[in-house]
């Protein structure tokens, strides 16, 4: 069972090696960390050629897949009514919010302005 979603700053911190991003993840022993396929989505095409993708796709075999529920939709889509003018925030980062709002779980990203609206303090910045 997913503990924590790690969204796709944090995956691309560690795609590029980022120091604190491959320690924190080192130090990630008790939690089962997940991503959502929105998240899988995003990492992949980043990927400019053939062997970048093959290499985002290793890494995300690392993470269990937390798919999302019709109810989780209905939640995105309200969220996006409230949040998307007055906070800028998009329809993915909905999506993605929308598990860790129903699991009620950490959602580790960089990207704090969209997600704490959304989903208050389970949005978590893990390192710097």
């Amino acid at each position: 069972m997913v503990t924590a979603v790690v969204e796709t700053s944090i995956i691309v911190d560690l795609l590029r090696n980022h120091a604190p991003a491959v320690t924190w993840y080192q130090t990630q022993t008790q939690p089962t960390l997940g991503i959502t396929p929105i998240i899988w989505m995003e990492v992949l095409s980043g990927g400019l050629n053939k062997a970048e993708r093959l290499r985002s796709a290793r890494l995300l075999q690392q993470f269990s897949m937390a798919y999302l529920t019709e109810a989780d939709l209905n939640w995105a889509m309200q969220a996006q009514m409230q949040y998307e003018l007055s906070h800028g925030v998009g329809m993915m980062d909905c999506l993605i919010a929308s598990v860790s709002h129903r699991l009620q779980i950490p959602l580790y990203t960089h990207n704090l302005k969209h997600f704490t609206p959304l989903i208050g303090n389970l949005a978590y910045k893990p390192f710097s």
